[in-house]
């Protein structure tokens, strides 16, 4: 038996509500991933080090490595407990309940300003390459991808600027399965974008309608995985360290920003810088569809 220490309360009531039966999908060191047979969507099991996120329970547990988890194992839930196989079964008898709830966009837009040009100076110093950001060193292969998103990101960053939203969404279209990684570099980008146009008050908010299009046109683009954190990141759900950012980028001071986007850039391998990029464009566009100067320019 193994306790859950937090989760998506979403997650966590369909659990207690004996609504939850699948198998598992997919398996890593520190998650692993069900297929729920409710409602067709992933769910995750992360490791205590993890952080919060949608679908997810964060659970007292290092690794997963020795517990010989296997593809299509059954998963089910009873009296409050969540059974794979006869591997593990965990309880949710004193979990912490989770939700993500994206901060609203300030009327002040000092402090965001200032944090976003120190934001984007620290991922042009420490940023991971290898995605969006070029690295010194590539292939031939790899400077065609990287050309490709630069090319894509930049088109899409023009044409919501300009509020040409079906430009736009053939260029968010075209960034989808683009890049290296589990979860490609064009997606992660999306996420990041994806959640600044969710903020209450934002004022892209009017063209909400854009994410959902973009993810209507995912499903056969990418991988389970990856369109699964579009398909959330388009409702404004991500991850807690996405969140702490973006507070963090309104809010915060210059080591609490710093912190934050230092746990965003530890995602994965590029994908955290990737999402992180993604968050500058929101917030650009917003800075400029709210009336304000564009900080920066492609």
């Amino acid at each position: 038996m193994i306790f859950a220490k937090s989760g998506d309360v979403d997650f966590i009531q369909r659990v207690k509500n004996l609504k939850f039966s699948g198998f598992v999908h997919s398996t890593f060191n520190r998650t692993f991933n069900i297929f729920c047979q409710e409602n067709s969507e992933l769910y995750t099991i992360a490791c205590g080090q993890m952080d919060n996120g949608p679908n997810t329970i964060v659970i007292e547990a290092d690794s997963f490595e020795k517990l010989n988890l296997e593809v299509n194992d059954i998963v089910y839930s009873n009296h409050h407990i969540l059974y794979i196989g006869d591997k593990m079964a965990i309880t949710l008898e004193r979990v912490e309940n989770w939700e993500s709830i994206l901060p609203t966009y300030p009327e002040d837009l000092n402090r965001l300003k200032i944090n976003l040009n120190k934001m984007k100076s620290y991922i042009d110093i420490h940023g991971k390459s290898g995605g969006i950001k070029k690295a010194l060193s590539q292939t031939p292969f790899e400077k065609e991808m990287s050309n490709l998103l630069e090319k894509r990101t930049n088109l899409l960053f023009s044409e919501l600027l300009k509020n040409r939203m079906s430009a736009a969404l053939q260029h968010a279209v075209s960034l989808i399965g683009l890049g290296p990684g589990l979860t490609p570099s064009g997606d992660d980008f999306l996420v990041g974008l994806f959640t600044i146009l969710n903020m209450r008050h934002s004022p892209f908010i009017s063209d909400h309608f854009f994410c959902e299009e973009v993810v209507k046109k995912a499903k056969d683009l990418t991988n389970d995985i990856s369109f699964m954190a579009l398909k959330k990141a388009s409702a404004g759900q991500v991850r807690e360290s996405i969140i702490v950012l973006v507070n963090s980028l309104i809010n915060g001071k210059e080591n609490e920003l710093i912190l934050a986007l230092k746990n965003v850039l530890n995602i994965g391998s590029s994908s955290g810088t990737d999402i992180a990029l993604g968050l500058i464009c929101g917030l650009e566009v917003n800075l400029f569809a709210g009336g304000k100067v564009c900080l920066y320019k492609r």
